[in-house]
This record gives C-alpha cells, structure tokens and sequence, in this order.
C-alpha cells in the first residue's frame, strides 16, 4: 500500500507540476500578445487625432448654440489629452516628430491659403450674385407677360 500511496503521490506532483507549466506557457503566450506600450500609446493617440476631428465637425455643423458649446468643449478636452499622450510619448522617444518647419515657409503657406480662400469666397460670392440677377429677370420677365 505504502507503494500505491507513493506512486499516487508522484502522479498527483506530476499532475500538478504540468499544470503549473501550462498556466505559465499561457501567461507567458498572453503577454506576447498584448500591445506593447508604445503601441498603446500610439493607438490612443490616433485616437484622440480622430475623435477631435469628428468634434470638429460637429462643432462646425451645429445650430444650437448650447449643443455647440458642449461639442466644443469636449474638442478642447480632446485635445488637451491628445497634447498630454504625445508629450509622454515624445519624452519616452516613443514618438518621432517631423522636424520643425521654418517660420517663413509656414507664414508663406498661410498666406497661400487665405488668398486661396479668399478668391474662393468671391467667386461664390460673384456666381450667387449672377444667379439672383438671373432669377431677378425671368421673374420680371413672368410678370410683364
């Protein structure tokens, strides 16, 4: 009996120990899988990227002032954290920044842009105009007939 009990001892250690290194190599499989930290970062940067210019719009489209106000500040808030990832990750050397333009290109783009909006701005400006001379005349037009 003595051997029985042993051989039972032995089978349950075994049973036991193969446990123990099955639960282990799972761990060790799940951490493999996980994200690294970088990679969650990076994940929760893009994002707070996105959920600030899907605020953006809103804020943009809104009609109700009280509604806007709350879009706008949820897109400041956003912003605020996506600023703080971003500082962490930069601190961390997680994240590679373009390197700084120069003042003179980024005015000279500026510029560029609001002259691009500018014209944009007269010529609808000019086309609505045409549009309501236009529709000024043919109802002029009906009235005379």
């Amino acid at each position: 009996m003595n051997q029985q009990n042993q051989y039972g001892q032995y089978n349950q250690d075994h049973f036991v120990q193969q446990q123990q290194q099955q639960q282990q190599q799972q761990q060790q499989q799940a951490a493999q899988n996980l994200l690294s930290e970088k990679d969650w970062l990076y994940t929760v940067l893009c994002d707070l990227k996105r959920t600030a210019r899907e605020y953006t719009t809103a804020v943009t489209e809104c009609n109700d002032e009280s509604l806007r106000k709350t879009f706008t500040d949820l897109l400041n808030s956003t912003l605020t954290m996506q600023g703080q990832v971003y500082t962490l990750m930069k601190q961390n050397n997680m994240y590679n920044a373009s390197s700084p333009a120069q003042g003179q290109e980024i005015q000279k783009q500026i510029q560029t842009y609001q002259k691009s909006g500018q014209e944009a701005f007269q010529f609808a400006k000019q086309k609505l105009g045409q549009q309501n001379q236009q529709a000024a005349g043919y109802n002029q037009q009906h009235v005379y007939m």
